[in-house]
């Protein structure tokens, strides 16, 4: 069974009237007019090689990316200021990307560097830059032109060789506040998912650069002949965390102190479609290991990740694709999910946000 933890009433009041006062005047969770500051997924490193640019819409923002000559990758808003030409179908020269219109060339930093048929360039020719980063064999890009922290990283895998593996990207019918909750909700485990699992919900949490861990154990149970088999080759007890970034980003970890089997990572890369409607994207980590034998141990890892990853993803998808989130009538069991609403809301809105006063 899933453990309750059973609160007086006043601490259950307290969870769920926690200081949830956002920085904007309305609500960031579960609202698509704003788009909180953070590292957006785009597509993967090589689909932009050398020289090449792409146009394509982050969020509500039709942005173009484009590596120059240096190799370095650069982004910024699509459209020319000069009449609005979008910038994907132009042509990248050495480290600036020029209109396929009238040729007007565009570093990295927004500025208009040349244009053919005029010496004077306008002060209003300046572009919208943004900060790209790129990791996890994707191109990132943080909606401002001055990030502060890169992309976020697992604690125990910094400074090591990573081995990286997308899956296929899929959508849900929600907004991604939403379905990034489905790892912390400890109840639908067994309630979805048929799993017997005994969860104590202790709950530790981690604060920086915009991050949140949550850290859930519990006991392996012993109810029939395969839970007790398996309870002997693993241990008697289970614990996974999932770690939250500027909420866009979630990093899980599970296998955590078991036997046999080391930690088995997964982010989940989030970006916002249309009105109630995500895009996630899996991709699976593993530590690079030398030799034959440690690159056959790496894969199993991998494809031991994506078939956890798979036994959960159905399921799941019928409840996240059918849901109208009205979140009145919480239990304290619901810890987890009232303390992510409310760091949601605690976050900085960014410039593609609509309706807001920034």
């Amino acid at each position: 069974m899933v453990e309750q933890v059973n609160y007086p009433e006043n601490k259950r009041s307290e969870l769920l009237n926690e200081n949830t006062q956002p920085l904007t005047k309305m609500p960031i969770f579960n609202n698509c007019d704003i788009v909180t500051k953070g590292w957006y997924i785009t597509c993967r490193s090589q689909e932009i090689p050398q020289g090449k640019a792409k146009s394509l819409t982050l969020c509500g923002q039709q942005i173009v990316i484009f590596r120059g000559q240096d190799c370095k990758i650069r982004a910024l808003d699509a459209f020319c200021p000069h009449l609005g030409t979008d910038l994907g179908i132009g042509h990248v020269d050495g480290n600036l990307i020029r209109c396929f219109f009238h040729h007007w060339g565009f570093d990295g930093e927004g500025n208009c560097e040349d244009i053919p048929c005029s010496r004077h360039i306008p002060s209003q020719s300046k572009l919208q830059a943004y900060a790209t980063e790129e990791k996890y064999g994707f191109i990132w890009i943080y909606p401002d032109s001055k990030p502060g922290y890169g992309v976020a990283e697992f604690d125990e895998l910094k400074d090591k060789d990573l081995v990286c593996v997308a899956d296929n990207s899929l959508e849900r019918n929600c907004h991604h506040h939403i379905c990034m909750m489905n790892g912390i909700d400890a109840q639908h485990l067994r309630t979805v998912h048929n799993l017997n699992v005994k969860m104590h919900l202790s709950l530790s949490e981690k604060h920086y650069e915009n991050i949140i861990d949550f850290t859930l154990s519990g006991d392996f149970p012993n109810t029939n002949f395969r839970e007790k088999l398996a309870s002997k080759f693993l241990g008697n007890s289970y614990e996974y965390t999932m770690r939250y970034a500027d909420a866009c980003v979630g990093m899980l970890t599970i296998m955590k102190n078991i036997r046999l089997i080391p930690p088995l990572y997964m982010i989940y890369a989030y970006t916002l479609g249309g009105i109630e409607n995500c895009k996630i994207q899996p991709i699976y980590i593993a530590v690079k290991r030398k030799g034959f034998l440690g690159c056959l141990r790496t894969q199993f890892l991998l494809y031991l990740t994506q078939l956890m990853y798979y036994f959960l993803r159905g399921e799941d998808g019928m409840i996240y694709d059918n849901i109208r989130y009205n979140p009145n009538a919480l239990l304290s069991i619901d810890e987890p999910l009232i303390k992510y609403m409310n760091y949601v809301n605690k976050l900085e809105p960014s410039i593609w946000s609509k309706n807001v006063d920034k």
